[in-house]
């Protein structure tokens, strides 16, 4: 592969505008941003601005990770622009924060600064849509133009669809048609810094509010010591590329540093999604599995971003809707279950270990998340959108599309050609990605002292075993919830019920 050209890399245009205001939202960073760099391209003075919105934080609870994720990138965010600005004779630029109903702050903030435009980046969440809807009318209102652009994804919306036109809706011909489209062209870096001397100096009075002054309390997110902002998400980056040769092998394993653990960097653009996939396709091309088999994952997380688009109805509904008539369990036996589910106390050691790290940390291993849903929906037959929720409420790289879109694989209720019938074992699952039961032992020190075989089931052990481990069944750990081969066949013809003819 050449040398990586970068969009925009023409000749000077002269400016369109006078001025206008960037609006910073899933997109924490200054370098490689869609939004920031068309209004520095188009405007003699670009002011840049984000807005802890009020109707997205008040009815989330006083302690979270993700606001704090946010507070400390929005921090380093506005380090980023002073220093853009510094390095181009530009004193005193920053980033406007304000706390409040994000279109009637937005509006006002545009009045007060009197830009001829706002630019942002692209959000395709149902609320995120109304939200921009609404911003766009409000500024229209006062003779301001809304300007928005791909930013999150490396393809959007319609940009990859069938021959006949129509969007995919299975995993595998998508990324086929994913990779053919791939050019250098959707990977190139937007120049930001060519045109920083476009910054204008921060507004009179502009103050930075504290997570105090939002509503929120600190979370054990640096205790966690997750790194934040863009000097996070590169940190991060510089660590996984060291390892990313060897992703295909490691990544199944929860124990194991496989991961790249970028997904909540990714969640709130801290990191470009170009730099990645560029950096994944080159190393890809130069022959790394690991490599390409990581590019796939950032194909998966397109392909649930242009379902969501193409099918809202998938928030809230099944993709098939034949799958919305399934009879989910329902009383306080399965109240029960979900809360058992939720606190870790299935009986089933890597479920449980796998519940106790979200609840802990608010990340969870890829490979978990399949076995925790899994279990969920087909061992306890409880609705897939009760764990999407759970999921929503307490993973730090929270995202609609992705959420949903492996919810509803795992419940096969999703756009997937895999059947109905496909069940995870959580019992093999442990023998075989936890073999050791390292991962199992972090999380439920109870269990330590059982042998590695009996680690996975240890209502296998036999009384001695039990003795020798200092362990009591029932009591220092629980019974299993259900009985997996009893549950699936009730999973099987729970499905059998409803599932589509064709």
């Amino acid at each position: 592969m050449g040398p990586i050209l970068m969009i925009g890399d023409t000749a000077p245009v002269e400016k369109s505008l006078d001025s206008a205001l960037v609006w910073f939202r899933r997109d924490l960073r200054a370098d490689d941003h869609a939004a920031l760099y068309h209004a520095l391209k188009a405007a003699r003075r670009v002011w840049c601005v984000f807005l802890f919105d009020r109707d997205i934080l008040d009815p989330l609870p006083r302690i979270d990770r993700r606001v704090e994720f946010i507070h400390d990138s929005v921090l380093g965010l506005d380090a980023q622009l002073r220093a853009l600005g510094n390095s181009h004779g530009v004193e005193g630029a920053g980033l406007i924060v304000r706390h409040g109903h994000a279109v009637s702050l937005l509006t006002q903030l545009a009045r007060e600064l009197g830009v001829q435009a706002v630019y942002c980046n692209h959000d395709d969440e149902p609320a995120a849509l109304a939200r921009d809807a609404a911003a766009r009318g409000a500024l229209a209102d006062a003779g301001i133009a809304l300007h928005s652009s791909k930013d999150h994804v490396v393809f959007e919306r319609s940009e990859v669809l069938t021959a006949t036109g129509s969007p995919y809706s299975v995993f595998t011909p998508y990324k086929t048609a994913w990779l053919k489209k791939l050019a250098p062209y959707f990977v190139h870096a937007y120049p930001v810094a060519r045109h920083a001397s476009a910054l204008a100096p921060l507004p009179a009075g502009a103050v930075m509010p504290t997570l105090a002054e939002i509503g929120f309390e600190p979370s054990n997110l640096h205790q966690l010591k997750l790194p934040t902002g863009s000097s996070g998400g590169h940190e991060l980056l510089d660590d996984f590329i060291d390892r990313i040769d060897r992703y295909d092998q490691t990544r199944d394993f929860p124990a194991v540093k496989g991961p790249s653990y970028l997904s909540t960097h990714l969640r709130f653009g801290t990191v470009s999604i170009r730099g990645l996939a560029r950096e994944a396709w080159q190393r890809m091309q130069g022959g790394s599995r690991g490599a390409e088999v990581w590019l796939s994952e950032l194909v998966w997380r397109d392909f649930y971003h242009q379902i969501l688009h193409h099918h809202p109805h998938v928030v809230g509904h099944a993709f098939k809707p034949a799958y919305d008539d399934i009879h989910w369990e329902q009383g306080k036996q399965a109240d029960a279950w979900f809360a058992g589910w939720c606190q870790g106390r299935t009986g089933y050691p890597l479920v449980d270990a796998a519940m106790l790290q979200i609840n802990q940390s608010g990340y969870m291993h890829n490979r978990l998340r399949m076995v925790v849903a899994s279990f969920l929906v087909k061992d306890l037959g409880l609705d897939w959108r009760r764990g999407e929720a759970y999921f929503a409420t307490h993973l730090n790289d929270f995202d609609l599309a992705a959420n949903n879109g492996g919810w509803q694989w795992a419940a096969s209720t999703g756009c997937d050609a895999q059947p109905y019938f496909r069940i995870f074992n959580p019992v093999s699952q442990s023998e075989k990605f936890d073999a050791e039961g390292r991962f199992i032992r972090r999380y439920l020190p109870q269990l330590a002292g059982l042998p590695d075989k009996l680690i996975h089931a240890p209502w296998l052990a036999r009384p001695v075993d039990l003795k020798a481990a200092g362990l009591t069944l029932g009591t220092d750990y629980p019974l299993p919830v259900v009985q997996h081969d009893q549950a699936r066949q009730r999973t099987l013809m729970r499905y059998a019920q409803v599932r589509p003819t064709a």
